[in-house]
């Protein structure tokens, strides 16, 4: 695969905005919920004519939110990436992930385009959503600011931290379950060309304030076109203790391969456990 540099990013994102100005694109149903039961009901109308609502930021308004990117704002941090929290001048508050120089410009741009030529398309509650980009002075993607972190941290970090933390109440993690399988349904079977995520996970799904989940980080994303039946992908990418068997030993990649990670998921939810635990041992075989 050749991969784009940054002049080619400049003018695809210059055609973008101009497509965007001229037409615009689709906008794939979400679930109506029952206030009486937890049901899924799909929507009448699939898809609806939208325009993109992700914008360009410029460096400077991404500078400013994040108070020039100070080690007090970062509130994430993983292999390829930073997260900073940031407040933008009309007071919303908003995420800035910023790819690191960790890896080669090859792979940043490549992940960079993978996450936003994905997630920019996409529009669901339990799906993060995309505010915009940035691609001076390094990539950027702008994304709407999780208020209660990941799963993960709500599980894991602040219970380790302070004994004394009352656990995630049952009818909490039984909507925080409901509504990431809202998502992954969303993503497998409402939006016009399916999108396997690849790396469902604690840390992956964010919460609202009122502890509605969303999926984020689609870095590792694919897309599967309808007539295909599954992707066969080299190298395998993805957490330990979350990959499907048939995609760790053989590299096949379809809706499957997050059904497995998002059964880990659940048993992380319902147990409390890490995925992984200190002696290796993945929960699944727990």
């Amino acid at each position: 695969m050749k991969y784009i540099r940054t002049n080619s990013l400049k003018r695809l994102f210059s055609l973008k905005r101009r497509s965007f100005e001229e037409g615009g694109a689709n906008q794939h149903g979400v679930f109506e919920e029952d206030n009486n039961n937890d049901s899924f009901k799909i929507p009448s109308v699939a898809e609806r004519s939208q325009r993109p609502s992700w914008r360009s930021f410029s460096f400077e308004e991404i500078f400013v939110a994040t108070n020039a990117f100070s080690s007090e704002n970062l509130v994430g941090k993983g292999g390829y990436a930073e997260v900073y929290k940031g407040v933008l001048k009309d007071g919303e508050e908003i995420a800035v992930k910023r790819l690191t120089k960790a890896c080669t410009d090859e792979r940043k741009e490549k992940d960079f385009l993978t996450e936003i030529g994905t997630i920019g398309h996409v529009c669901h509650p339990n799906v993060l959503s995309l505010l915009g980009c940035c691609i001076d002075n390094g990539l950027y993607l702008i994304f709407e600011f999780s208020s209660r972190g990941s799963v993960a941290s709500l599980l894991h970090d602040f219970v380790d931290a302070d004994a004394n933390l009352p656990p995630m109440d049952w009818k909490t993690r039984y909507k925080i379950a409901i509504g990431t399988a809202r998502g992954l349904y969303y993503l497998h079977k409402v939006c016009k060309r399916r999108i396997i995520h690849r790396d469902i996970k604690s840390s992956n799904i964010l919460l609202t304030a009122d502890f509605e989940p969303q999926i984020s980080d689609f870095g590792l994303a694919k897309w599967l076109p309808s007539q295909w039946t599954h992707h066969s992908i080299a190298p395998i990418e993805g957490t330990f203790g979350h990959l499907a068997p048939e995609y760790f030993m053989h590299g096949t990649v379809d809706e499957k391969t997050d059904v497995f990670a998002f059964g880990v998921f659940l048993l992380e939810m319902i147990s409390g456990r890490k995925p992984v635990d200190a002696s290796h041992q993945s929960l699944h075989c727990w």
